[in-house]
């Protein structure tokens, strides 16, 4: 998980590993066995928003928007959710919980189930041709390799990261929007479109690995990326024009039912 360039950057601290399909019937769809959602009393904005964490046994989220919640439970990065422009505005704590252990995936298809039961939630898919980016292995070789469940990547000077590839990239997006920093005592915040990330690596697992990434005056998220990618993990991006899965939010409830 990445911890050193603000928690804007918390946006992509989580996997949005993909499932392949966006419907499911309510009559097969698994579902959270205790729920709370509230809007909340208080906006934080994008600076501090979108916190989502997950347990063994449920996940909390804090100031999230609904258009989070949607990328989050299907698999998506936030450019590729449209729909009304209060979905990225107003903000949700949630606390969903299962009685027994439950994987990430099982819990992105409650959290769908959430979505169409207390938000209402009405969507269809597109294809829709945009610029994207492939994460892919560089010419040399990936210099990372997956870890198992008890490994952790040894202390150093720089930033964690731990999750798979998609996880990876979906930070990626995020941090290529980073502007060129113009004083070195005034911090950068991420903004603007992004443009999507595609994990096309493929390399499986999961990953422990720290990076030394140093905002450098002049130069941008993408700049700054691309040197890490290569330098320190092997890989690269290429630019692309690609038709990519879409999700449209045709209506919600911005009030959420009771719990």
């Amino acid at each position: 998980m990445i911890k050193s360039m603000r928690v804007l950057l918390l946006l992509c601290a989580l996997s949005l590993a993909g499932s392949a399909a966006f419907g499911q019937t309510a009559a097969t769809a698994p579902a959270f066995d205790v729920v709370s959602v509230k809007p909340v009393e208080h906006i934080v904005g994008l600076d501090y928003n979108n916190r989502l964490t997950y347990s063994s046994n449920g996940l909390t989220a804090r100031n999230i928007t609904l258009k989070r919640l949607i990328a989050e439970a299907y698999g998506l990065q936030l450019s590729q959710v449209s729909g009304p422009k209060w979905i990225d505005q107003n903000e949700y704590d949630i606390d969903a919980r299962t009685t027994g252990a439950a994987t990430r995936e099982q819990m992105r298809l409650m959290l769908r189930s959430l979505l169409a039961e207390r938000f209402n939630l009405k969507q269809h898919s597109e294809l829709r041709e945009m610029r994207v980016y492939d994460l892919i292995v560089g010419k040399s070789g990936a210099k990372i390799q997956p870890v198992s469940d008890e490994e952790t990547a040894t202390t150093h000077a720089g930033s964690h990261f731990r999750g798979d590839m998609r996880s990876f990239a979906d930070f990626l997006a995020v941090l290529f929007t980073l502007p060129a920093p113009s004083s070195p005592s005034e911090p950068v915040i991420a903004g603007g479109p992004q443009i999507p990330v595609l994990d096309k690596t493929g390399l499986t697992g999961v990953f422990d690995f720290n990076v030394d990434m140093r905002p450098e005056l002049g130069t941008d998220g993408f700049a700054m990326g691309q040197r890490v990618l290569q330098d320190q993990l092997g890989l690269s991006v290429e630019s692309r024009k690609e038709n990519v899965a879409t999700l449209v939010v045709d209506d919600a409830a911005r009030i959420p039912t009771e719990n």
